[in-house]
């Protein structure tokens, strides 16, 4: 049996007219990097040739679309959803797409889902870590929440800068430290606000190998326990954790992959290349590391491992 292409989960596009209004908003430097990236279709499949990757769901990354006026993020969450939707259209199987939601603006946030699921046959959502200092715990997001749950929807999550990010980070670009727990900051709101326990039909995929998660569980299995109400059963937040589905983006080995497995089960991992925002060379260097790595036992390598678990989720890959 031949080995299969990588399915990438964690892919990114942007197009000229997302950057202009991101800048237009005052994101000159985005979180802090040096430079926008640059996208195309082609190149993108270029890469993905070169690296065997065989479908790569696109996402908007940080700093997402929305930049402070709920009319804008509405009309920019359609434009870039309509965008991606045309891109996979134009290249049957090679692309899918994790559409954005105008959140906090929860009303807006159903209509796109609706939208995006309806008429553009997105394959999930993508949901940046907090928009504006609203986390994805909080209580007004409910809605949005069910209405996720009721589809069975693919949720994608993506960090960006906390609000706090001009003093915690302290001058360096963001994606260093503050992604991996502004990451392990949400997935706790969820944890903590019972939104994970409550909604059992999503499948919810966490960035870069958790973030701090996997260091962090414990700790915060504890404190779950320490602050619920008197004569209520805590939930496990361990138990919980290993239900979601971690990507393999950014500098998994040689130690945050084996930290990962230390609290979910191999069935739990996907294939993230990060690209755009990771240049070509930096995905080409990510895939040799995996492709040169032992596969944990059972299996014949991360590709195979992690494609399967891709196609069982996202099932039109398949």
């Amino acid at each position: 049996m031949s080995t299969p292409g990588y399915l990438d989960v964690h892919a990114h596009f942007v197009t000229d007219s997302y950057v202009r209004q991101a800048r237009a908003a005052g994101h000159e430097l985005p979180d802090g990097v040096p430079a926008w990236p640059t996208w195309s279709a082609q190149a993108h499949l270029e890469l993905m040739d070169r690296c065997s990757i065989e479908t790569s769901m696109l996402s908007i990354s940080s700093p997402g679309i929305h930049f402070g006026d709920d009319t804008a993020a509405r009309r920019l969450a359609r434009e870039v959803n309509e965008d991606g939707a045309d891109t996979v259209r134009a290249h049957p199987g090679r692309f899918g797409l994790f559409a954005s939601l105008p959140l906090p603006d929860t009303d807006g946030a159903l209509e796109e889902i609706a939208y995006a699921y309806d008429t553009l046959g997105a394959d999930g959502v993508v949901l940046e870590t907090n928009t504006h200092g609203t986390y994805l715990g909080n209580p007004d997001l409910e809605p949005v929440w069910a209405e996720l749950d009721r589809r069975g929807a693919v949720v994608f999550l993506h960090p960006t800068s906390p609000v706090c990010w001009e003093q915690s980070a302290l001058g360096r670009p963001r994606p260093m430290v503050e992604f991996i727990f502004d990451t392990a900051r949400t997935v706790t709101d969820l944890l903590m606000a019972g939104t994970l326990g409550r909604y059992r039909n999503l499948t919810v995929i966490v960035p870069h190998c958790g973030g701090a998660l996997p260091v962090l569980a414990d700790r915060i299995n504890g404190f779950m326990k320490m602050f619920m109400p008197a004569g209520t059963d805590a939930p496990d937040a361990v138990e919980q954790l290993r239900r979601l589905y971690y990507d393999l983006a950014g500098p998994a080995l040689p130690r945050q992959l084996p930290a990962l497995l230390n609290l979910v089960g191999t069935d739990r991992l996907l294939y993230g290349s990060d690209h755009c925002w990771t240049p070509a060379a930096g995905v080409e260097a990510h895939v040799a590391g995996l492709d040169a790595a032992p596969a944990p036992e059972g299996h014949a390598d991360w590709r195979t491992l992690t494609t399967a678990n891709a196609r069982r989720i996202l099932p039109r890959t398949a």
